[in-house]
């Protein structure tokens, strides 16, 4: 190997490091990567250029788009209200079936979200016996075609770039509905294992309130006993913030004093009971709005709010709302409200203004589980447009056998110019971080064909797996994707195995579609930690399950899509 070579892998694992540790910047991270390649003269500007733009690319970016206009339609919601009955099994197999049927043609994201509020509203079936299957069911869904999850384009994308025709929309069926059809059983029968107890339950000891003493408060000079502040129904004093010390564990006898900040962990719904204090005022109640009725949020990961504190963002001006509680899962929250640095998949409880629901903002930092609801939903002709124009699509693509670019370029004009999409919602839907690793990824490729490394995974693949069955191989890249998705996210995965299973395709001399299925497959299999995509965080963050769950009932998927997809993609895609 030479220099460039060692170079170049040694920036890799630089990356995968680096990805690992900080993945909340993992566009900067891999925005980085570009700088640098292109600083050493791997690649020339116009490659560069070319990468920035590329029918898969485009279609993906067109496609999310197009994705985010039926997330503005009533189909989800109006659907999730007709899975429950009074019978456990018949609700979970409803459920698991909608999940990943609806996850097959539509975000599975978006599917996650709309069905949490919908289970945790049900009052027949246990929260806990729905919400992992379901949310497992969405991953299995995706899988079954093309447009199933984002990690299928960005796949695609790459595939397009090297010359080859777009994957089918049905080419990734034949091994995807063997494997939700198994996935579903297993999740049918190891939901027994899960425990029974619903969102709410658990709540109790998850959220994180805090109340101000005012001047006037006839508290001060009283101790935490005197005051009655020890104990409060549901509600636990866990902390005070005095003069910016934090002062934990506290004391029956801690006398209070003005403007300390009392910080309860407890049930949010009991909150009221602190009004009952004289000069004790909430975090929301500072900034003038009723806290009667709450609208729960949960941080997307790709928000702009991650990494930043509620002062820092200026929440109240940004989103007319104030946060009342937030609720993180395995993880303490800390000190005042306004200090405490913002992650994907916290769960806040907001005192909402009147111009909560029209804030454009919304949409592109949270998903609204319960409450006030944005007010730029659709409905009417524009709704009936979105959900024709999109079945048109892909019966069109299919069906006439055209790139899925092309359907989905008019349909997204004619979103447009209907108003079922505006021009700022797709500036600020815009899947920036997506289209960048892509970006990154086609230049890392490009990287490794212009040192040469590519050539010498291809040698190793001759030299080393010569006389040893592909089959062997696409295990290993399948079972590698799994595990690098487990410890990063799922697009990032995919990027980064695509140029190694092409080139290890290459190497052999077999045809590199079954790799390339194998790095889809396996870059959707996050089921075994809640960290590795972020409807697995969506739920963890509900407060029902622990680590244990996940690992348990997601070890078991695993194992099935290992199995399905080892056996069914050289059947339908030989070498």
């Amino acid at each position: 190997m030479t220099v460039s070579m060692y170079v170049l892998a040694a920036i890799l694992i630089i990356l995968i490091a680096l990805l690992i540790k900080f993945q909340q910047h993992t566009t900067a991270i891999f925005g980085a990567v570009v700088i640098i390649i292109f600083a050493l003269g791997w690649i020339d500007s116009k490659a560069l250029l070319a990468n920035t733009a590329n029918e898969g690319l485009a279609t993906l970016v067109l496609l999310l788009l197009i994705s985010h206009a039926l997330e503005k339609t009533s189909v989800l919601s109006y659907l999730t209200k007709h899975l429950f009955s009074a019978s456990e099994r018949t609700s979970m197999v409803r459920t698991i079936a909608f999940s990943g049927l609806s996850s097959s043609v539509l975000n599975n994201t978006a599917v996650v979200a709309a069905m949490i509020g919908s289970i945790q509203k049900n009052k027949q079936v246990s929260n806990s016996r729905l919400l992992l299957p379901m949310c497992f069911a969405a991953t299995l869904g995706g899988t079954m075609t093309l447009i199933g999850t984002s990690t299928n384009l960005v796949v695609n994308s790459m595939w397009v770039k090297q010359g080859h025709e777009s994957i089918g929309f049905f080419t990734l069926t034949p091994i995807g509905i063997p494997l939700f059809i198994l996935g579903a059983i297993v999740l049918y029968f190891s939901s027994k294992s899960l425990p029974r107890q619903d969102v709410e339950e658990e709540a109790v000891d998850a959220y994180f309130v805090e109340a101000k003493i005012e001047k006037s408060s006839n508290l001060i000079g009283k101790s935490v006993e005197e005051a009655g502040l020890r104990h409060l129904s549901e509600l636990f004093l866990v902390e005070i913030v005095r003069d910016n010390r934090l002062i934990t564990p506290v004391s029956h006898s801690m006398v209070l004093q003005a403007n300390d900040k009392l910080l309860f962990s407890g049930d949010v719904k009991k909150i009221q009971l602190l009004n009952q204090f004289d000069g004790l005022t909430l975090f929301a109640e500072k900034n003038g709005l009723p806290t009667q009725v709450l609208t729960e949020v949960v941080i997307k990961q790709d928000a702009s709010l991650i990494g930043k504190t509620l002062r820092e963002i200026g929440f109240r001006a940004k989103f007319d709302a104030a946060v009342v509680a937030i609720r993180r899962e395995n993880s303490d929250v800390s000190g005042g409200l306004g200090e405490v640095s913002l992650k994907a998949g916290d769960i806040l409880l907001l005192a909402t203004g009147d111009d909560f629901a029209s804030r454009t903002n919304l949409r592109k930092n949270f998903f609204v589980l319960s409450g006030v609801k944005p007010d730029n939903m659709i409905s009417g002709w524009r709704e009936k447009l979105v959900v024709g124009g999109f079945v048109a699509m892909i019966l069109t693509s299919v069906v006439t056998g055209s790139p899925l670019f092309n359907a989905a370029l008019f349909l997204f004009a004619i979103l447009l110019g209907t108003g079922c999409i505006t021009i700022n919602e797709v500036k600020r839907h815009f899947p920036l971080s997506i289209w960048l690793i892509v970006v990154s990824a086609l230049c890392l490729a490009n990287a490794m064909q212009s040192v040469g490394l590519d050539s010498q995974i291809a040698k190793f693949a001759t030299a080393s797996l010569a006389g040893h069955a592909p089959i062997w191989t696409l295990a290993g890249v399948l079972i590698i994707t799994i595990g690098v998705t487990e410890l990063l996210t799922n697009n990032a995965a995919a990027a980064l195995m695509f140029p190694i299973a092409y080139s290890l395709a290459q190497g052999l001399g077999v045809d590199p579609m079954p790799f390339i299925l194998a790095v889809c497959f396996g870059a959707s299999c996050s089921f075994i930690s809640p960290f590795g995509y972020q409807t697995n965080l969506m739920i963890y963050n509900t407060g029902i399950y622990s680590l244990n769950s996940f690992a348990k009932v997601g070890t078991y998927i695993t194992i099935v899509c290992i199995v399905i997809c080892v056996t069914m993609i050289p059947l339908f895609y030989p070498f």
